[in-house]
């Protein structure tokens, strides 16, 4: 990749977390593995963070620290992700973070050492707890949950939407509850903008500007969450509510044009029977 791109990482002194080579055995004895974990946790639209506060900054988009022998990654459309914290760890800087409780979350146990990618046992195996194998790893995990939720919103839309479009293709007609139609259109603009305007779904983190031996890494996770494929979808879903939210719009436009028309009719009858009635008034 060209290195003209400016680096959006702040290097600092850090000790990655490494396994030996064969892990299970030392002198003779099975080691146990302790897997690390992972978790991602989608807290709102938008997160607001106290940079300032933070000394051990490894990335400024997204924001990214060193917290003890962990990392904390937030993402600008409402996921934070902690790799290698402790439960108590979590819930503190959960509570330090946003007071709202978690839309959707996602968590994943890592393994040092061996191939990089899913094991047989779903855990995910790294080489090392690097700043840069943290900082890919988080960006698939926000992607993954932030996807989630926006498929349960747009699948409740649809469902939302549903029985509208039967009435419409059995009888013809739109709802007579015009308040209730406008709310569907509503939620169908709303979830398109937030899947459209939220996450890029199909960018590569900025961090393999800087280390393009992790592209690899990256795209296996990217491939085992589906990531891609999962956008691509919720954007053909998304062309269809538009095309739902323009239709039901537009014959609630013809709907109002045909009343006005009526009433204006109305009024000239009405005005012409006064009319004739004053002229030919003895």
């Amino acid at each position: 990749m060209p290195k003209s791109r400016e680096n959006n990482l702040v290097r600092v002194e850090t000790k990655d977390r490494t396994l030996p080579e064969n892990p299970s055995t030392s002198g003779g004895m099975d080691i146990p593995v302790i897997p690390i974990s992972a978790r991602a946790v989608l807290l709102g639209d938008r997160l607001v963070v106290n940079r300032a506060e933070q000394r051990e900054v490894i990335s400024t988009a997204p924001f990214a620290y060193r917290k003890h022998d962990g990392y904390v990654v937030i993402f600008r459309y409402g996921v934070i992700v902690l790799v290698g914290l402790q439960l108590a760890e979590e819930k503190k800087v959960l509570d330090q973070t946003s007071r709202e409780q978690p839309l959707e979350e996602e968590r994943i146990e890592i393994e040092l050492g061996g191939d990089e990618g899913l094991a047989g046992n779903g855990r995910l195996q790294i080489k090392g707890l690097s700043p840069a194998h943290v900082l890919v790893l988080a960006d698939i995990l926000a992607k993954s949950v932030a996807l989630a939720r926006y498929e349960r919103e747009i699948a409740s839309v649809f469902d939302t939407i549903e029985p509208a479009a039967n009435m419409l293709a059995i009888g013809g007609r739109l709802p007579k509850d015009r308040r209730a139609l406008l709310q569907l259109v509503g939620s169908a603009l709303l979830a398109q903008h937030r899947v459209s305007g939220r996450i890029a779904f199909a960018e590569k983190p900025e961090v393999l500007w800087e280390h393009p031996e992790l592209e690899r890494f990256y795209a296996k996770l990217e491939d085992e969450y589906e990531i891609v494929e999962r956008g691509t979808l919720l954007n053909g879903k998304m062309s269809v509510l538009s095309s739902a939210a323009q239709t039901f719009t537009d014959m609630m436009d013809t709907a109002r044009s045909a009343r006005l028309e009526l009433l204006i009719v109305i009024l000239i009858v009405a005005e012409l029977v006064i009319g004739a009635a004053t002229l030919f008034r003895p």
